[in-house]
């Protein structure tokens, strides 16, 4: 298995390709993708086309068919889960103190909280974005800004594994734990990848198998800092506008679809045990696995077929 490994979207990428010479030339077309990607969809980029858009916000804009799928995918799923997943939450985000990348925020600190948060009842919902698709331009609503980071992740480690795929057929694309297999690899019968011990990174809570297929973990953990004494993570609440209280520290989902399964882990994680069946029964197609503050772990039935030598609830 031919590797290669890079700093790109603030965090490390894995591309793992069966082969050796259309291998190597199709992890640098990968890379070369994702680093495009992300110079379109970073927000912490002025020139970014995310970036122009926010400050393009009350008037129409003239966007990207890769924009706009990421944008038709957002409002898909914002209507699924009911809001959890909202990419309107930035200036949630901002007076959280994650103003900057996370790369920065941990060299630099967060900046202190200097603005109230507005009533969440005035500021215009996340589907009130107008999407003109066969004029190829979007408008969002006066004052809105809005972060499309996970799921936009998602989607570029999806695309890059389809781009590596047409020189191996056996590859994976891994960003910050997000993972999408293509393929069996050749000398084993199935992937094999770890779900990290939510408490302590050096330790590993389970190991997951399975075929092709995306993983995404999501943490109220890993993405952390400190802001005025205060102990916060990048999983805004939309319903509190505040980094969210729940009582799982983490939530892995398996889907077929990676941007599923970014969507859906962070939306289970923010809405905890109390919103775990509204979710699941929504998409049969996928399995979750959570940690909650004991370390006990909690799974869906469907979660078995991935995680068989682990001992923890199944949800009923």
């Amino acid at each position: 298995m031919e590797t290669l490994e890079f700093r790109a979207m603030n965090t490390s990428v894995l591309l793992a390709a069966e082969g050796r010479d259309w291998a190597l030339i199709g992890m640098q077309d990968a890379r070369a993708f994702i680093e495009e990607s992300e110079r379109r969809f970073s927000r912490f980029l002025p020139e970014s086309e995310l970036s122009q858009l926010n400050a393009s916000a009350g008037q129409w804009f003239a966007a990207s068919d890769e924009l706009l799928d990421v944008l038709m995918q957002s409002l898909k799923y914002y209507d699924e889960t009911g809001g959890l997943f909202d990419p309107s939450i930035l200036p949630d985000l901002k007076r959280a103190g994650y103003d900057k990348s996370m790369d920065d925020l941990r060299a630099q600190g967060a900046a202190v909280e200097d603005s109230p948060r507005s009533d969440q009842r005035s500021r215009p919902a996340f589907n009130e974005i107008n999407l003109d698709l066969a004029g190829k331009r979007v408008r969002l609503p006066r004052d809105m800004e809005i972060d499309l980071g996970g799921i936009a992740k998602g989607w570029i480690v999806q695309k890059a594994a389809m781009l590596l795929s047409s020189y191996a057929a056996v590859c994976a694309v891994s960003a910050g734990g997000d993972i999408f297999f293509i393929g069996n690899p050749l000398d084993a019968p199935r992937w094999r990848g770890e779900i990290e011990d939510p408490l302590d990174a050096d330790r590993t809570a389970a190991v997951l198998s399975g075929g092709p297929r995306a993983v995404v973990p999501s943490s109220v953990t890993k993405r952390a800092w400190k802001q005025d004494g205060l102990q916060r993570h990048h999983l805004i609440d939309p319903r509190a506008g505040t980094p969210a209280r729940t009582d799982w520290l983490s939530a892995t989902v398996i889907a077929p679809s990676i941007t599923m399964a970014e969507v859906y882990a962070k939306a289970l994680l923010i809405g905890g045990s109390q919103e775990m069946e509204r979710l699941t029964t929504r998409r049969p197609e996928m399995a979750f696995i959570a940690v909650d503050a004991e370390g006990q772990l909690i799974g869906s039935q469907n979660s078995r077929e991935y995680l068989n030598d682990y001992d923890y609830v199944y949800q009923q």
